[in-house]
């Protein structure tokens, strides 16, 4: 039931099908082992999912692959601004997974969790455990870095 769903999720954060399988069996044992810490405050399926993010990001930081950067003096990240993203309506929903999963690590992650999982930027900073303001920064380089990729695929 939850396999297929659980093994996507790892798939796209670490962008290897082997690895994603090992990543999912890991979640699934870690998810049995403490099942009596499951509160079920919330489902079943999203406690495991964040098991899955979570080993797949432990998985990246083992491989030296995730990192974010520092911010920098001038408060340079920007609140997101949705009227200056190119119109993906246009594009197909497979190039822009594609894109993303061709982002470095930590864009492709960060933008995986919001868009595709659907997680918050406080939800995201507290999973990756970072900063809000690291997360908004992260958040809007990696939105730049994706827009600059699919306006580069479009001409």
């Amino acid at each position: 039931m939850y396999c297929s769903a659980m093994f996507n999720v790892a798939f796209r954060i670490v962008s290897d099908k082997t690895l994603a399988e090992e990543i999912m069996q890991d979640s699934f044992l870690k998810a049995f082992t403490k099942l009596d810490s499951y509160s079920g405050k919330v489902t079943f399926g999203a406690w495991l999912k964040k098991i899955v993010i979570n080993t797949s990001i432990n998985e990246l930081k083992k491989a030296n692959q995730f990192q974010f950067e520092s911010l920098n003096e001038g408060n340079e990240f920007a609140d997101i601004n949705e009227n200056d993203i190119i119109s993906y309506n246009e594009l197909k929903a497979e190039q822009i997974l594609k894109t993303i999963q061709s982002l470095k690590s930590n864009y492709k992650i960060i933008l995986t969790l919001f868009f595709i999982e659907g997680y918050d930027l406080e939800e995201i900073s507290s999973i990756l455990n970072i900063s809000n303001e690291n997360c908004r920064t992260t958040m809007s380089r990696a939105k730049e870095s994706l827009r600059k990729k699919l306006n580069d695929n479009e001409r």
